[in-house]
């Protein structure tokens, strides 16, 4: 089978600002050395598939230029390649205006490569999967169209589609962003949602986008694809938790998958790496996540406590220092007796001495002047810095670089 991958990179991120001022939420930096779009190219490359275009749009220069030194763009062949596909105006003067509406607009792509079938999947989640074994699950069920699943909380489910399935896991209903969702029979607190990603058969998805449904601007698979072809083609929901992932520890979250399209969840996925039982274990050789090499000497660490952290290359932390449930990245300078819990702190920032920075995210390139307190003091906050909803401080980028 040929398969193609589309991965759509483009999203504005509006409820991860101010994370994403001068970025898109696929190139957001994640877990102290990734970004977000990591997880997906990981996730197609671990499973053989070599073609991809990564279709951008907004805030995208970040994101190009992360690619660009981090992922190799050419393969040993033709057929291998990671291309970057800002919209092309093919169909008049528009952006991309939905999911399905980034496909139609690139359908030529499609033809250009002539595959057996099209991997589209979104680029702003945090997760392991194997698509080569939802590729199986789509063929051996002569699926038209599949969609992969997961089971959410009832309450969660209110920001996916949400699917009723029969005992073949066909997909019988489909419901996008429902206010009221259905829950699962026999679970009256879950339901079961699309991951927004997606296989298709390359006739049907063609077929699909030439039909009087998709004779809209704003095209998006969960709105308005999904819930009308469900008798027309046979449409499938493919099962992630109960994927059998190599490297997978016991004590992992069974189908861990995340969308960090808020602060908190965002900071959250981030403090689900920590623990010596983390619920998304970064350390498994079998199924790697890759990313920009670093180049940068070891962390030095001349004294103080580490506790429950994560500590990427060529940090400094100096004497009387605590460092406590929380994620540092590269480059990053702490100074005396600062303190520093439960918070993210991106690359090349300088926390200075006798700081206290409590539930906080901290972006890159920043300077913490001595003996500032971050996460102590609501009122404070409030008149210096962005405060999310949930109480985590957001500290936007400092010098501003495109990397």
């Amino acid at each position: 089978m040929k398969v193609l991958g589309m991965i759509m990179a483009g999203g504005k991120g509006e409820r991860l600002f101010p994370l994403t001022k001068e970025r898109s939420k696929p190139a957001v930096p994640f877990g102290g050395r990734y970004r977000i779009i990591d997880f997906v190219l990981s996730n197609f490359v671990n499973s053989n598939i070599f073609s991809s275009y990564i279709l951008v749009q907004y805030l995208s220069q970040s994101l190009i230029e992360y690619l660009r030194v981090s992922w190799p763009t050419q393969g040993i062949s033709k057929n291998h390649f990671l291309t970057v596909v800002p919209p092309q105006m093919r169909l008049g003067e528009i952006w991309y205006r939905g999911t399905a509406d980034s496909i139609r607009q690139n359908i030529s792509l499609i033809n250009d490569f002539e595959p057996d079938l099209i991997a589209i999947f979104g680029a702003d989640h945090i997760y392991r999967m194997d698509i080569s074994k939802m590729i199986d699950f789509h063929i051996k069920n002569n699926a038209d169209v599949t969609v992969s699943a997961n089971v959410v909380s009832l309450k969660e489910a209110k920001s996916f589609g949400v699917m009723a399935v029969d005992d073949k896991n066909r997909i019988v209903s489909f419901d996008e962003k429902p206010q009221n969702p259905k829950c699962i029979p026999g679970q009256p607190k879950k339901a079961y949602v699309s991951m927004g990603n997606y296989i298709f058969s390359k006739n049907v998805l063609l077929k699909i986008l030439q039909q009087k449904c998709c004779d809209i601007p704003s095209l998006d698979f969960g709105k308005n694809i999904l819930p009308v072809i469900l008798n027309q083609y046979r449409t499938f929901a493919y099962d992630f938790p109960s994927e059998k992932l190599p490297g997978v520890k016991p004590y992992e979250e069974q189908g861990y998958w995340r969308d960090v399209g808020t602060i908190h969840a965002y900071w959250q996925a981030n403090m689900d790496l920590l623990g010596e039982k983390p619920r998304f274990d970064l350390n498994n050789p079998l199924w790697p996540i890759n990313t920009s090499v670093h180049n940068m000497p070891p962390t030095a660490y001349i004294g103080g406590q580490i506790i429950n952290s994560t500590l990427s290359n060529g940090c400094r932390i100096h004497n009387k220092t605590i460092i406590k449930n929380s994620v540092l990245a590269s480059n990053i300078i702490v100074e005396d007796g600062a303190v520093i819990e439960d918070s993210v702190i991106m690359d090349s920032c300088t926390i200075g001495k006798g700081c206290h920075i409590k539930k906080a995210i901290i972006d890159r390139f920043n300077t913490i002047p001595d003996k500032m307190t971050i996460g102590l003091d609501k009122e404070s906050d409030a008149q210096n810095f962005y405060i999310d909803p949930s109480g985590i401080v957001i500290i936007p980028r400092g010098r501003t670089k495109f990397l």
